[in-house]
């Protein structure tokens, strides 16, 4: 049987975990694509399953890796839509970080017009998660306030809230990640060192979307930035999500909080995301009013270096992974 490379976690925790093998190659079953990988986009949640946090579902690889782009090589049964020869990128439930990977054929899209086919490899992760968090089945005040505290999902949110009519509030931790924002179209920038991102939104009339991975005290804050009616979606907590907080405001302003995770979310739900991002968000690269936003493009074999950057912070845009 023929073999391909992968990245395995030889046990959990730190990045030295990550180590290069050989595996028997990807076959495709009913309905998925068999997709020869240009690249592999990598993500916090990665780092979040090399720790032992964040397992995969149930029959998904053991590998990691939630998106890649690639040459479709292979196709299994009841796959009408693809073809051997496209080259498409994808939502995966773990498995990217291989020269092959066996996709659900409804969970891909075709590579961007206008985008190279390396950088599309760091589109669905943070499109699907932001799509289906702030826009799939709610109506987007033209106008409102959408105040992100993003780190690598930012730069997504950022040009999606923009394109779509919001204005956006971006908080980061250097004025160079505060340009960054600002260049892929937020209307402020805060620097959380020194400004207080809940007095600026209160000035600015509130915030009406509240998108945030930090959690801790940002709870609180969030709350407080709000203004009546708004939505708060959570979905990470790297400063903890143990935290002790007045819901009174919660109340009387009608706000609604949510958080959800996209892994475990139903294929047919992944797969009704994927035809709203390719009709409604993916003609937006071609008009030039979306870009990919690479950081930089490392050899799949340097995944812990890949992991290493993430974990140091400070990156703007994705990391990508070339077999």
């Amino acid at each position: 049987m023929a073999e391909m490379t992968v990245i395995e976690m030889q046990g959990s925790v730190g990045p030295e975990v990550l180590v290069p093998a050989k595996r028997p190659m990807s076959e495709p079953g009913p309905g998925e694509l068999l997709i020869k990988v240009t690249a592999a986009g990598a993500n916090g949640p990665d780092i979040v399953q090399r720790k032992g946090l964040y397992p995969p579902p149930k029959g998904a690889s053991d590998l990691p890796g939630l998106e890649v782009s690639g040459e479709v090589v292979a196709l299994g049964s009841d796959c009408p839509r693809w073809q051997a020869g496209d080259r498409v990128c994808a939502l995966t439930n773990g498995g990217g970080y291989a020269e092959y990977v066996a996709v659900n054929g409804a969970h891909c899209l075709p590579v961007p017009a206008g985008v190279d086919e390396v950088d599309a490899a760091g589109l669905c992760e943070t499109y699907f998660t932001v799509w289906s968090n702030v826009f799939h089945g709610h109506a987007i005040p033209e106008g409102g306030n959408f105040l992100i505290h993003g780190g690598g999902i930012g730069s997504t949110a950022i040009q999606l809230g923009t394109a779509f009519g919001l204005n956006v509030f971006a908080t980061e931790g250097s004025a160079a990640a505060c340009g960054f924002c600002e260049s892929l179209g937020a209307v402020r920038a805060i620097d959380h060192r020194s400004e207080d991102f809940v007095e600026i939104l209160r000035q600015a009339g509130g915030a009406d979307i509240v998108l945030d991975i930090v959690g801790g005290d940002y709870i609180a804050s969030n709350i407080k930035a709000t203004r009546h009616d708004a939505r708060i979606i959570q979905l990470a907590f790297n400063a903890g999500s143990t935290v002790e907080i007045n819901l009174m405001p919660v109340m009387l302003k009608r706000l609604t909080y949510t958080g959800s995770t996209l892994r475990t979310q139903s294929d047919s739900f992944k797969a009704e995301i994927a035809r709203e991002l390719e009709a409604r968000v993916w003609p937006l690269f071609a008009e030039g009013r979306l870009r990919p936003v690479t950081y930089k493009v490392l050899p799949l074999a340097e995944a812990r270096a890949a992991h290493k950057i993430m974990q140091a912070g400070n990156l703007q845009g994705k990391i990508l992974l070339r077999p």
